[in-house]
């Protein structure tokens, strides 16, 4: 068997073994209670996004003509977050036993996760990186995610060598129970990422009852 089509071979299995969209969303649902560790008590909590920074049709549908073309499979390396002072270690993160997603060990308040069931950042379709908002010792790596405003940019370094840089169109907090799976995680088609945490109300008894999500599209590839 030639050189290419091990490779093609080795593509189709990555890409056999992702789950579909459907359940992911579904999983990740319930999952992203994964941020449940944080305890929330540090001032007046993490910023929550303000209404100006919901997406808007508009602003999903708009498409550049220059953007740049999709980037091959490489997993992700670095998480940068200039407008929030984000720069953290991205280690991989799929589902656990329970079938819920991974998080990163809560011990480390800088480290972000890329979630390995969905695409890598860049590549066509929707990549997912997710964090904590706190521990039981202070802020954590996306403590400021609710800060963000359209226009803000996420970067991407990638095991291949690439940056993968992302425009942020909107920035909303959803309940836990009402999260819109397929608006969230389905693919537009073009290379977009969503970045996660917890949000919202915060109680002792059932810790944050939201996630923070911020809506970004590939702008620029270093």
């Amino acid at each position: 068997m030639s050189a290419s089509e091990l490779a093609e071979l080795a593509e189709e299995e990555r890409r056999r073994r992702r789950a579909p969209w459907g359940v992911v969303a579904l999983l990740l649902l319930t999952g992203l209670a994964l941020m449940r560790n944080g305890s929330g008590e540090f001032g007046t909590g993490p910023p929550q996004p303000a209404s100006a920074a919901a997406p808007d049709g508009r602003a999903v549908a708009d498409t550049s003509a220059a953007a740049p073309a999709p980037l091959p499979f490489s997993a992700a390396d670095r998480v940068r977050i200039p407008a929030i002072r984000v720069d953290a270690p991205a280690v991989p993160v799929g589902l656990d036993a329970a079938g819920w997603v991974g998080a990163p060990p809560p011990e480390d308040p800088n480290l972000a996760g890329w979630f390995t069931g969905a695409v890598s950042p860049g590549e066509k379709g929707t990549a997912v990186v997710v964090g904590h908002v706190d521990n039981q010792q202070g802020p954590a790596v996306f403590y400021g995610l609710g800060a963000l405003k359209k226009g803000n940019r996420v970067e991407i370094l990638r095991q291949d060598g690439k940056t993968a840089v992302f425009d942020i169109y909107g920035v909303e907090v959803f309940e836990k129970s009402k999260f819109p799976g397929d608006r969230v995680y389905g693919s537009k088609g073009t290379p977009e990422l969503r970045v996660i945490t917890c949000g919202g109300g915060f109680t002792k008894q059932n810790g944050y009852d939201g996630n923070v999500v911020v809506f970004a599209r590939l702008a620029a590839v270093r």
